[in-house]
């Protein structure tokens, strides 16, 4: 594993942190109710309305989330944590396509007009969270180019794994999972999770591996735990197929959201509170959290791996994103090292069952230039301590012969 390259990208001030914990519930009948964007002075933040991840079922009415009236005047945590600043000097992900399963994406949303293909009804976002998620994955971040996603210069194909409220099924997320394989998505990234296995959802997941895709998905549900109640740790689904990267979230501390539902088999963490993105309707910015958002931003590196990578197969690119992630108890992502580190060969059987230690490459010739240098100040060091060793032996032999030459002082007269 690394060391940790950018102590100041990993650290937060505890207002921020306080600030990112202050998110709204998850589910709501419309926009959630404003929060505010953490201050990096450490003063009041800016207000923004939270993303929802579903809309009420229940309600009267079929009201969308509206268009934000608000937009972010600067870079929130999540971008910083992730050095997107520095990644895309490296790579934007161009030519990799992103199928994202969610509530829809917007075609011509704000920083994605011209990149996204929806199929069917996924062209209509009226909760608004999978446009959210594609401005994470892909978003050039429009007149806010620091809001930008991780791979801007890839494509998203949109595909409804919910109804028009968010809620999600077995059945629609298989449909969904075989049309990006019949697409040819190189990434797909699945913003929900299901409370129980479904066999042709497995089915469609091993097909989609099987025709080379990188598969990344939510580990848990976005709805907070709520109450006081006790959760019994689950696995959730499709995240915990063979092959799937489960990828969870996480506050600026690293930590989990004490709100998280409980899982195992995590294989990534990732940003997922107080993350700012645009929306289907209009140019303002919300704040959104949940383990969706942290399997976009995954997804999003994923592409960018891809592009700058294109002959790795998916379980390399897969294995690429957890062996250069942050040490921690769950692996945090680190997109700019998956692009940038130099990595072992993984063994013959190119999976990602085999840990692959990084490599440092070396610059020989200043290697060379290094050892010469060691070797004459070992050579000078040796001259130094063999001159004061004859000294010592000869200076006191002169001085008892009062400093005459040996052969005078014994009267041979002989050389």
């Amino acid at each position: 594993m690394r060391a940790p390259a950018r102590g100041t990208a990993r650290l937060l001030s505890g207002a921020s942190l306080a600030a990112a914990l202050l998110l709204p519930p998850a589910v709501t009948a419309h926009a959630a109710p404003a929060d505010r964007l953490p201050a990096a002075d450490g003063k009041k933040g800016q207000e923004l309305p939270g993303m929802p991840s579903a809309l009420d079922p229940e309600a009267d009415q079929v009201a969308c989330t509206p268009a934000s009236k608000e937009t972010a005047k600067k870079q929130d945590w999540s971008r910083q944590r992730l050095d997107l600043d520095r990644l895309h000097g490296h790579g934007s992900g161009a030519g990799v396509t992103v199928a994202l399963v969610g509530t829809g994406v917007a075609p011509g949303a704000a920083g994605l007009d011209g990149r996204v293909t929806a199929q069917g009804a996924a062209a209509d976002d009226c909760v608004g969270q999978g446009t959210f998620l594609a401005g994470l994955i892909a978003g050039t971040g429009g007149d806010s180019p620091r809001l930008a996603g991780v791979a801007p210069g890839a494509k998203i194909l949109a595909l409804r794994g919910t109804d028009e409220r968010g809620r999600a099924d077995a059945d629609r997320v298989t449909t969904a999972l075989r049309a990006a394989t019949d697409a040819g998505a190189s990434v797909i990234a699945v913003a929900v999770a299901l409370p129980d296995r479904d066999e042709e959802l497995t089915d469609a997941v091993a097909d989609a591996r099987r025709a080379g895709a990188v598969v990344i998905a939510a580990a848990t549900p976005d709805p907070p735990r709520t109450g006081s109640d006790e959760i019994p740790s689950r696995t959730y689904w499709p995240a915990g197929e063979p092959g799937v990267l489960s990828v969870a979230d996480m506050l600026p501390n690293g930590a989990r959201p004490d709100s998280a539902l409980p899982t195992t088999g995590i294989d990534l963490a990732a940003p997922g509170a107080g993350v700012v993105s645009g929306g289907p309707r209009g140019d303002g910015h919300y704040l959104g959290a949940g383990a969706s958002v942290a399997a976009a931003y995954a997804a999003g590196a994923a592409a960018v791996v891809r592009a700058a990578r294109p002959d790795d197969s998916a379980d390399a690119v897969a294995h690429r994103l957890t062996a250069t992630a942050y040490p921690a108890d769950i692996p945090q992502l680190d997109p700019y090292a998956a692009v940038t580190t130099v990595l072992g060969e993984p063994g013959a059987s190119g999976g990602a069952d085999r840990a692959a230690e990084p490599v440092t490459v070396r610059d020989t010739s200043a290697a060379d230039r290094a050892a010469d240098r060691a070797g004459l100040f070992v050579a000078l060091g040796t001259a130094a301590v063999l001159a004061v060793l004859w000294a010592a032996f000869v200076i006191p032999r002169a001085r008892a012969r009062g400093w005459r030459p040996a052969a005078a002082a014994d009267g041979t007269g002989r050389d």
